[in-house]
């Protein structure tokens, strides 16, 4: 569908096979881009929902796709200027960035939420996206770059238990607009991605959770989660990357400074 030859993307917190990231990466590398994928490499441990992984498994899935890892910590700045330099050496650009590392705490009231918790989900999902965008945008020199930001539906209606996740998601929606505004003039669109429930571990693991603090078996949250989406389906890695292509793509060139949903209607919106 689309032509992404001779275009360079980095993919941040894409280190997971199950996850949003890798499924990003995998459809713009099918489409013909050349594609880093990068995290943050911590093996915490294979039987948690969160784990992402060593370095050589990063190795291992960019090599599935034919691409590039890179061992990246977002709210490591070093760790950043290194891959920005790799990329400069390289590629001597970047056409495509797509921010998708970000942080989910487990669910807490923000009254008696464990305060290190609440900086590191602030610190990983807003500081670290901007982070890279500063390292990055230096090298967006191309004519039809282009930057993707994963938000979240999450970001646009408040939950209880989930206010840092929410509030830290609503300020990369916020980032990504002020960031439209101020790189247009060089022709580079910022757009953000709103997922609603998608099925990843990471979102197993969420349902996971409520199931232990709601004492409700997790069938029927999952049930209870299809009912109140009006397609009545989890959505899957891959709806999230077509649209990703999409906004990456000569045929949003017209598109800036959006965030939106895919979450089969469950967020409707004026």
């Amino acid at each position: 569908m689309y032509d992404f030859n001779g275009k360079v993307a980095l993919v941040t917190g894409s280190g997971k096979k199950s996850g949003i990231g890798f499924g990003i990466a995998k459809k713009l590398s099918e489409y013909g881009a050349t594609v880093i994928i990068s995290d943050v490499c911590k093996d915490i441990g294979a039987k948690d929902y969160t784990r992402i992984g060593t370095e050589e498994e990063l190795m291992g899935l960019a090599g599935e796709i034919g691409g590039r890892g890179l061992v990246i910590d977002v709210v490591d700045t070093d760790t950043i200027a290194s891959a920005a330099s790799y990329i400069k050496k390289e590629f001597g650009h970047l056409d495509f960035l797509v921010n998708n590392a970000g942080a989910a705490p487990s669910p807490q009231y923000l009254q008696y939420m464990d305060l290190e918790m609440w900086h590191k989900t602030i610190n990983i999902t807003l500081n670290g996206t901007l982070y890279v965008i500063r390292h990055m945008l230096p090298l967006m020199t191309r004519e039809g770059a282009a930057i993707v930001n994963t938000a979240s539906r999450a970001g646009k209606r408040p939950r209880a238990f989930v206010g840092a996740y929410c509030i830290s998601k609503a300020a990369v929606i916020m980032l990504t607009k002020v960031l439209a505004q101020e790189v247009c003039h060089t022709g580079i669109r910022a757009n953000a991605i709103c997922p609603g429930q998608i099925d990843t571990d990471l979102e197993r693991w969420g349902w996971e959770l409520e199931s232990k603090v709601l004492n409700k078996d997790m069938d029927k949250i999952i049930s209870d989660e299809k009912e109140s989406i009006p397609l009545r389906r989890i959505g899957t890695t891959e709806e999230v990357a077509d649209l990703v292509a999409f906004l990456l793509s000569n045929e949003a060139r017209y598109i800036t400074g959006q965030a939106i949903n895919i979450d089969g209607g469950q967020l409707m919106e004026l």
